[in-house]
């Protein structure tokens, strides 16, 4: 095998050249597989695992002393990607600094002021981070209010954040930005929530008006086999899951999908009621006109709608 370039260690454009490394040459590895793109300008060799070391050490690269990395890029550090759909191939760490000190102002680098306390911070291999309650609760204040959620439920279902430890943190604050939209999010924050899709649509479904469903909820059939539904009613045999464009376009898991859930209807008596982006994003009601008719509640009028 190939020696690992730069030793398998993070490199930025800069070092690049030291290495014998072209532009062109950056541009074709990330292309073909060979490079991986950690930020606009730090790579590293695509054979070194994505851990949390190797991000670490990507972020040193680029952070100046006295920043700390907050917002999407310290979730990304906790082994989350919660950037919204739209920011996916978004390669700018966030990081800030505390009021009265000198803004970050780096070319490939996202820098804002904040009001930082000792105990909103850790240190981790030598980068100072928002700790993962204080991370929660900025993005809770910071980002458009489904993905908002969604970032919230991940951190929670991964286990770094007690919803209610969240909850305290922001009653606490008073008079920042977005901090209504936070308290009332920690209110719906819920471990079980797998992906952002389900996140986003239990949203829509409490928006709505409708009742809490029951996430993940586990149906054992009489032959003992175990079946999750998403985001059901199970008293009354309803069943919401959210059908997203990656995982459930593939052939084989939607034909999964319609043998389970036509099982469950022939069966049990399951009716089911399935979203997508477009029928939970967007001016189609459908979603929750076809939900409140099962439930025999009249939806409320959608007030968010499309994606940012």
């Amino acid at each position: 095998m190939a020696e690992l370039i730069n030793d398998g260690f993070p490199f930025t454009t800069s070092q690049a050249r030291d290495l014998a490394l072209s532009p062109r040459q950056l541009r074709e590895g990330v292309r073909f597989g060979t490079l991986r793109r950690e930020f606009r300008s730090v790579y590293v060799d695509a054979r070194v695992p994505d851990s949390r070391n190797s991000r670490l050490r990507a972020i040193q690269l680029v952070k100046p002393g006295g920043a700390v990395v907050c917002n999407e890029t310290a979730a990304w550090l906790y082994g989350l990607d919660v950037r919204a759909p739209g920011e996916r191939r978004s390669l700018e760490p966030a990081l800030m600094t505390e009021h009265s000190t000198t803004r970050v102002v780096r070319g490939g680098v996202r820098g804002r002021q904040a009001i930082i306390t000792p105990g909103d911070i850790d240190y981790v291999d030598g980068v100072h981070v928002t700790n993962p309650v204080r991370t929660v609760s900025d993005l809770l204040r910071r980002m458009y209010r489904p993905y908002a959620l969604a970032a919230a439920d991940a951190f929670a279902h991964a286990g770094l954040v007690d919803p209610a430890d969240v909850v305290e943190h922001v009653a606490k604050l008073k008079g920042y930005r977005g901090i209504v939209q936070a308290r009332s999010l920690a209110m719906l924050i819920e471990p079980r929530t797998e992906s952002p899709g389900e996140s986003w649509q239990r949203l829509r479904m409490l928006d709505a008006g409708f009742p809490p469903p029951d996430p993940q909820h586990v149906v054992i059939d009489d032959f003992g086999r175990e079946m999750r539904i998403d985001l059901p009613y199970p008293e009354l045999l309803i069943g919401t899951e959210y059908d997203g464009r990656g995982f459930h376009t593939d052939k084989l898991h939607r034909e999964g999908d319609t043998e389970r859930r036509g099982y469950l209807s022939d069966l049990y008596g399951w009716r089911w009621v399935i979203g997508t982006r477009e029928r939970i994003f967007g001016s189609d009601t459908s979603f929750e006109d076809e939900l409140g008719a099962l439930l025999g509640i009249t939806p409320l009028a959608r007030w968010w709608g499309y994606g940012k």
